[in-house]
């Protein structure tokens, strides 16, 4: 596996960047700390500029799938944002963590994030859906002995949450739809 984990996160970066061909992509070493280090020991958040395919951030977790493949299949996280900034780096070391310390997240599932999205925002929840924004070519990553799956990570409201508790995840968005959500808004109505 110590062979494994950096050609993946090699693979995992050059297919983000390939797919945000003609934006800016920064990578940033997101150190967890040395209690949580171990969980995610080679954690990287590609942090993408507005560039052809859209004016809004992305910020993609390398180092998931590293940590926590199974039979070669394994999952890695987008974000998008507004802007650049550090909250969203942090997030989506959260997520990271959050996932490969026990919590193992996958399509329709949630977290809540314990404080608004951005100060004043509604959104407390991320919930992990399909990156419609990027659409299957970034979701579908292959990688040498395995593939990982790179899944987006929206942020919601605790009433959007428990709607989707009740009615399901495709009723949810379902609504976000009638809505026309402009995911990136950090001060977006409830659709609940």
């Amino acid at each position: 596996m110590s062979e494994t984990r950096p050609a993946a996160a090699e693979a995992v970066e050059a297919h983000v960047r390939a797919f945000f061909e003609g934006h800016p992509v920064e990578v940033v070493v997101h150190d967890l700390g040395p209690e949580r280090r171990e969980v995610v020991p080679d954690l990287r958040v590609l942090v993408i500029g507005p560039g052809p395919r859209g004016d809004a951030w992305a910020y993609v977790t390398v180092g998931c799938w590293a940590a926590l493949e199974k039979h070669g299949q394994g999952l890695e996280f987008v974000m998008t944002a507004p802007v650049r900034d550090q909250r969203f780096i942090d997030l989506m070391a959260m997520i990271s963590y959050y996932h490969c310390g026990g919590h193992q997240l996958d399509l329709e599932h949630s977290m809540p994030i314990g404080e608004p999205w951005v100060p004043g925002s509604t959104c407390d929840h991320l919930l992990i859906s399909l990156p419609y924004l990027h659409g299957p070519d970034l979701e579908q990553c292959p990688l040498p002995g395995g593939d990982a799956r790179i899944l987006w990570t929206l942020p919601v409201t605790a009433a959007e949450i428990a709607y989707r508790r009740q009615y399901g995840h495709e009723a949810l968005e379902q609504l976000f739809d009638e809505a026309q959500i402009l995911p990136t808004d950090p001060f977006r109505a409830s659709v609940v």
